[in-house]
């Protein structure tokens, strides 16, 4: 392949800001627009900016913006020809490098950049102290759509509609699969989100600077607040934070024309993506992902037709059974961090951009391990949407950068048969996994359980929080209750109890 057809990413670029004041902190626009002057200013080439002519802006949340695109470039004094707003997804930051890498192999693109901002917690700390923030004039007509519609109304009134209460079905699931108690495998997790707390703790752009011992992230405690079983306060995401990052890609051509230093170039080899149906309630178990597994066997065997292994890989790390299903398909060393970032706890969660941030963070990572090559992968939605690519500090043997990356056949023929979902039933039904929602001051709010009717078919219940007893047996440590027989009954407001038999 030709130089100018040769994907290569040559800067990054992070900002991290916490003024007391909130008003004295950028808005959204603002950190891309520096986020993207620090990514030239990284490649040595900041006159490439004005030369861009792909601009992928991953979505945002924080600040109602009428016209995002407008607003940030207005601030950049730059607007490329091709400058498109993406949809919400933890994994939109791969899937848009992917994409601008594959632009630049079909000659379309020579200049192209990825780019994200949140500044949640200004916005929150303004709106706690009633200040008004001097940033751009919000929309009026703007609301903000939890776009929840794909999933069945049950899960929604029973409150399993948003990461935080589904992540835990798959991380009770997995737990029990492998044969571990709930200490165990929540023994685990602590240990795993420890070594992520320390990676974070080295990242000048991280959030939270410290290591956390896993004492500290396993025990509930008031400033560890259980949340949905079995996660705590400081095992999932963190979204108040004020962060933006970007990611400089061009052909190497361009990079060489520019001065970009050969052994600062980082080349994306190929990748992979699959997602499962977006609905949680229609898919086979909960112990694993189909589409996850392909992508990352899809990645394993692009590495290995290079001759190379992962000396280095970012997982995504919503919530901690994300990173730990990744690992184990992957063949990781036990006691590894999967990141050169510090995880969406520790460095932050700033909602759909974490993974552009992973990126520069891998960047910086190559650039000092001369040869080697390295997996992101990253995540969307409930266990939904997936993707990866492979970098790495050198070119490949033979350049090939697929235009189709999608494993989804291969993910599909994974696939079992799904379980018919019954709305309303009665009678015998077994946990086939669950979760226990808090109250903010920790008390167990209610249980929520997916079940597995005698004739196969799969129900959700409700554990009320009343009932302290199926609470406790759903929160024991020393076995799961995973399988635990019980009766499903009607309750007086429409919805569905259990109870053990």
């Amino acid at each position: 392949m030709e130089a100018d057809r040769i994907p290569v990413i040559i800067g990054a670029g992070e900002i991290t800001e916490r003024p007391a004041d909130p008003r004295e902190a950028h808005e959204p626009a603002a950190l891309m627009a520096e986020a993207l002057r620090r990514a030239a200013a990284d490649a040595g080439a900041p006159d490439l900016l004005p030369a861009l002519d792909s601009l992928d802006i991953v979505n945002s949340v924080s600040w109602p913006y009428g016209d995002l695109p407008a607003a940030l470039a207005g601030q950049l004094g730059v607007r490329p020809r091709r400058l498109v707003y993406g949809p919400v997804g933890g994994e939109s930051p791969v899937r848009h490098m992917h994409e601008a890498a594959n632009r630049i192999a079909r000659g379309e693109s020579e200049v192209a950049a990825v780019v994200g901002a949140e500044a949640t917690h200004a916005v929150a700390q303004a709106q706690k102290q009633g200040i008004a923030l001097p940033w751009t004039t919000p929309d009026p007509n703007w609301t903000r759509t939890r776009g929840r519609d794909f999933l069945h109304p049950l899960s929604v009134r029973l409150g399993v509609a948003d990461p935080v209460s589904v992540y835990p079905f798959y991380e009770n699931a997995v737990e029990a699969h492998l044969g571990q108690t709930p200490a165990e495998g929540q023994a685990e997790s602590a240990a795993l989100w420890s070594r992520f707390s320390a990676v974070a703790a080295r990242n000048p752009a991280a959030w939270l600077k410290r290591e956390y011992s896993p004492e500290e992230i396993g025990t509930p405690g008031p400033a560890n607040r259980p949340i949905a079983y079995p996660y705590t306060k400081l095992q999932v995401a963190n979204p108040m934070v004020n962060q933006g990052g970007a990611i400089l890609l061009t052909s190497l051509a361009r990079a060489r024309a520019a001065g970009v230093p050969e052994e600062r170039l980082v080349y994306l080899w190929a990748g992979a993506a699959a997602v499962e149906p977006r609905d949680y309630l229609n898919r086979d178990h909960y112990h694993e992902s189909h589409a996850q597994n392909a992508v990352l066997d899809a990645c394993g065997r692009i590495a290995a037709a290079e001759g190379a292994e992962f000396t280095t890989c970012e997982l995504y790390s919503c919530f901690p059974c994300v990173p730990k299903m990744a690992s184990r398909r992957l063949g990781l060393p036990a006691g590894m961090a999967p990141t050169t970032t510090g995880g969406l706890t520790f460095f932050g969660a700033p909602l759909n951009n974490y993974m552009t941030h992973a990126a520069a963070a891998m960047t910086r990572a190559l650039r000092e391990r001369p040869g080697s090559a390295a997996l992101l992968y990253g995540q969307g939605e409930f266990v939904t949407k997936h993707h990866a690519v492979v970098l790495a500090s050198r070119p490949p043997r033979q350049w090939r950068l697929p235009q189709d990356y999608s494993v989804q056949a291969d993910a599909d023929s994974r696939r079992g048969p799904v379980p018919a979902f019954a709305e309303t039933a009665e009678g015998d039904a077994a946990i086939e996994t669950f979760t226990v929602l808090h109250d903010r001051d920790g008390a167990p709010h209610h249980g929520v359980v997916i079940l597995r009717l005698k004739d196969g078919r799969r129900a959700l219940g409700r554990v009320p929080g009343s009932d302290a007893a199926t609470i406790a047996l759903l929160k024991r440590t020393d076995r799961t209750p995973i399988g635990t027989p019980g009766r499903l009954r009607p309750a007086e407001d429409g919805l569905q109890d259990w109870s053990p038999a």
